[in-house]
């Protein structure tokens, strides 16, 4: 693409060989700058082409770990750093409000999603440095969820659209207990985090807690009013287990207490098919490129999913969430769980 004028700086400007030329590359040659004083100076700049491409790479800044990296992610986002308090994987959380990336076992895929679509509150911005890249593997495959919406089959998008997403949770040392999920050991302040989150909960014996919330399956972009598929139904659903795995828990538990699982909005199970072909829409959309050591990625959340691929040796990756949006739902014609639903 050639070279960007960022203010007095000329920097190199490239698209990675990807779906729709995403993410654009900036290559900075060394300024004598440090990496927050560069965000200082390109903040504007740098935000303007995140509001227009969605997805941004830049590679040559040296970050000095995780407080460099809130600093150069609250300056260029214009925005604090959002604590993950209604979580959904196990992360470390460091200096400020900046966490690990998802701590899963390095053979696992983590799918394509967009970050916390499975809730009433979501970060707009998100950012990821990469401070040591693996062996081999352990890339951040993104795509773009306006695409994934246009490719779904219109049967699949209206049912959805029509009937949104259930999900369901069971909190125990299988996934995630409350305690990690809510940050607190305080059963009054999940509840009041549930009643301001609409978010049905329902105390079990043994100190247990099961919730279930009824969102949206899309997303309409604030600032652009275009429609995403955005939502969590593929990977809440028992299917993306490994089926050994998903076997074993359903003859165990029974579907009713599995850590998680989705349904529609309606309670009505999804079916198998459909999930596949989700599943394929992502993979079919997603972009890889390659870590190298200080890579600083920039997204929109809404427009853009983000998972991870399997790898070898030591990963390290950190991440943080700016810019809060969340659902209006007073308008929505879901059917609610306590109103009696079917399966």
């Amino acid at each position: 693409m050639g070279d960007l004028a960022l203010m007095d700086q000329r920097i190199s400007v490239d698209e990675l060989k990807s779906v729709a030329g995403l993410p654009i590359l900036l290559d900075i040659e060394s300024s004598g700058l440090s990496a927050v004083r560069w965000a200082e100076e390109y903040q504007e700049d740098v935000r303007s082409l995140v509001e227009a491409q969605g997805a941004l790479l830049i590679r040559g800044l040296k970050v000095l770990g995780s407080t460099d990296f809130s600093k150069i992610l609250t300056t260029l986002f214009a925005s604090e750093l959002l604590e993950y308090v209604y979580r959904s994987t196990p992360r470390t959380q460091l200096r400020g409000n900046v966490y690990t990336a998802t701590e899963y076992p390095a053979c696992q895929v983590i799918p394509q999603h967009n970050e916390n679509s499975y809730s009433r509150t979501w970060p707009d911005r998100l950012g990821f440095l990469c401070l040591l890249p693996p062996a081999s593997g352990g890339e951040t495959p993104i795509g773009d969820s306006r695409i994934v919406y246009e490719m779904l089959p219109e049967s699949v998008r209206s049912k959805f659209e029509e009937k949104g997403v259930m999900y369901v949770r069971n909190y125990s040392t299988i996934d995630l207990p409350w305690s990690v999920v809510f940050q607190t050991e305080d059963r009054a302040e999940v509840e009041a985090y549930c009643e301001a989150n609409e978010l049905e909960y329902e105390w079990l014996d043994d100190n247990r807690l099961r919730t279930r919330q009824v969102n949206p399956a899309t997303a309409v972009h604030p600032r652009t009013g275009e429609k995403t598929w955005f939502n969590q139904a593929h990977l809440f659903h028992v299917s993306s287990l490994e089926k050994d795995v998903a076997e074993t828990l359903l003859s165990s538990l029974g579907e009713e207490n599995l850590p998680r699982n989705s349904y529609y909005g309606d309670g009505s199970r999804i079916e198998p098919e459909v999930l596949d072909v989700i599943r394929r829409t992502y993979e079919q959309t997603k972009v890889k490129f390659t870590w190298q050591k200080n890579d600083l990625l920039l997204l929109d959340n809404t427009l853009f999913t983000h998972g991870r691929e399997p790898y070898t040796g030591t990963r390290k990756v950190l991440v943080g969430m700016a810019c809060p949006n969340r659902r209006e739902m007073q308008q929505q014609p879901f059917v609610q769980y306590k109103e009696g639903v079917s399966r």
